[in-house]
């Protein structure tokens, strides 16, 4: 017992943010769900973004608590990654119809969380700058046959899209890799602990939170419903893009796909619902 501040040590609550890390950690790497909207959810994500915009400041007040939370999101992010790499290897098509339905049973709450403050309609625009860019962006990849060979730079740009997965509420970093072809071999190397991978992917993370966390806290604080519109309709865009149309062709993997969405979106629904009934202390 600390008789100044009268606080202890609560081993239920050390484990329930230990679990609420883990989730996070699994928002941050599941494709179709962002660790940054579950940071909201969880009341985690403003201490969070005070620590990462003034580290020197919050330390001593923010770090105590935040511990457990670091602890579940390395075992949430690293428990996965070897999982998802086998099926996106062994079943891709299934695997990806079922982020799929993640992404879309997610949207909605998402959608929620963009109105909190009302919308305006910047906002409407915002998503539809958004969209309109991801869309021209990933079709022009494609028209132009340009193949994406994993190498030091892309595992940089993949930090990159992690750090923004947390920092960015409703960001999966999913919805640019799995476009580009990036995510599988990102994945993959994490869970091998690949150190190629490892490396330049923590140096786009840590590069990412020092330069972008004080911005990106600041443009929510200012511009919450624009940047929140601009995010949703990324979202929106990516994940349209991402839809293996081929393999819709056969009636056997056309029916295996839609169940796989159609679980997907289930799964999402009822982690929403459960997230809802979370209390905070």
């Amino acid at each position: 017992m600390d008789k100044k501040s009268g606080s202890h040590f609560n081993p239920l609550q050390f484990l329930f943010r230990v679990i609420q890390g883990a989730l996070i950690g699994l928002g941050a790497v599941l494709p179709g769900i962002s660790g940054g909207v579950l940071g909201v959810i969880f009341g985690i994500y403003k201490p969070i973004m005070e620590l990462l915009s003034n580290p020197f400041k919050n330390f001593r007040t923010h770090v105590p608590k935040l511990i457990p939370v670091f602890i579940g999101g390395v075992i949430g992010f690293l428990g996965v990654a070897n999982i998802l790499a086998f099926f996106l290897n062994k079943y891709p098509d299934p695997s990806v119809c079922l982020f799929i339905g993640l992404i879309g049973g997610m949207l909605p709450s998402l959608f929620r969380e963009a109105g909190e403050q009302g919308r305006t309609k910047g906002s409407w625009i915002s998503l539809a700058v958004c969209m309109c860019v991801i869309f021209a962006l990933l079709i022009g990849l494609q028209m132009t046959s340009v193949e994406i060979a994993p190498n030091f730079f892309w595992y940089l740009f993949c930090g990159f899209c992690l750090a923004l997965s947390v920092i960015a509420p409703g960001m999966s970093f999913s919805t640019l890799l799995m476009p580009l072809g990036l995510y599988t071999p990102f994945v993959d190397g994490i869970g091998h602990f690949d150190m190629g991978v490892l490396i330049p992917g923590g140096i786009g993370a840590l590069v990412t939170v020092i330069l972008l966390a004080k911005a990106i806290n600041a443009l929510f604080d200012n511009f919450y419903s624009i940047a929140f519109h601009g995010i949703v309709g990324i979202v929106i865009a990516a994940t349209v893009m991402i839809i293996p149309v081929r393999s819709f062709l056969t009636a056997g993997s056309a029916i295996v796909n839609v169940v796989c969405i159609a679980v997907g979106i289930v799964c999402a629904l009822a982690l929403d619902k459960f997230n809802s009934r979370v209390k905070v202390e």
